[in-house]
C-alpha cells in the first residue's frame, strides 16, 4: 500500500489525534476518512438528475475557463509533434 507522508504543525498534530481518539480511530483512519469526506462533498461529485443538469455544468464550466475559442486541432498537434522531437520534459 502507497504512503503518504503528511507534515503538519504540532497544534494540528494535537487536533488531529484528539479527533481520531474521539473517533475511536487511528490518526491514519481518521486521515482517511476526513479525505474521503472532503472528496465526497467537492463539487462535481453529484449525478446528473436531468438533462438540465448537464447542461448546467457545461455552462459553469465554460463561466470558469472563459469564452475564449480553443485552437485548432492542427495547433495542438504541432505542439505536439514539437515536444516530442524535443524529447521528454522531464515532468
Amino acid at each position: 500500500m502507497p504512503r503518504i507522508y503528511l507534515v503538519v504543525s504540532e497544534l494540528d498534530h494535537t487536533r488531529y489525534a484528539a479527533a481520531a481518539r474521539r473517533a475511536g480511530l487511528s490518526m491514519s483512519a481518521w486521515l482517511r476518512a476526513a479525505a474521503a469526506d472532503r472528496l465526497d462533498r467537492g463539487p462535481g461529485n453529484e449525478p446528473f438528475r436531468a438533462e438540465d443538469d448537464v447542461w448546467r455544468f457545461f455552462a459553469d464550466r465554460d463561466v470558469k475557463m472563459g469564452r475564449s475559442t480553443e485552437p485548432d486541432w492542427e495547433e495542438h498537434l504541432a505542439a505536439m509533434r514539437a515536444s516530442w522531437s524535443r524529447g521528454t520534459t522531464g515532468t
